[in-house]
């Protein structure tokens, strides 16, 4: 078994219940691990994770972290139907100035 692993990944996104957060790009930081059975050939190309990830935070604009964390989850599932276990944990590190909240889930798939 093969894990990638995909670390501070770090952007501005529209993602959150509050007005300010509506309106104005804030800082998230993504964390991921996807483990897969590696097979001759077949690979996970972790560059195209890293823009899968991008593309569905900033196209979605989320209000809640659990729902961003559920669409990374089923786009990356569907793309990669070899991957076996993931997990994503998503930081919002400007959102309160004493400290960095995080959200984040594992899957067994």
């Amino acid at each position: 078994m093969m894990t990638i692993h995909i670390e501070d990944l770090t952007f501005d996104v529209i993602i959150g219940l509050l007005d300010f957060e509506r309106v104005t790009p804030q800082k998230v930081i993504v964390n991921l691990q996807a483990s897969y059975i590696y097979d001759d050939d077949k690979f996970i190309n972790y560059a195209d994770i890293v823009e899968i990830i991008k593309d569905k935070l900033t196209t979605e604009r989320y209000k809640l972290l659990e729902d961003a964390l559920l669409g990374l989850k089923d786009i990356i599932s569907t793309t990669y139907p070899e991957i076996k276990t993931l997990e994503i944990k998503i930081s919002k590190p400007d959102i309160l100035s004493e400290c960095i909240v995080s959200l984040s889930a594992n899957w067994n798939i």
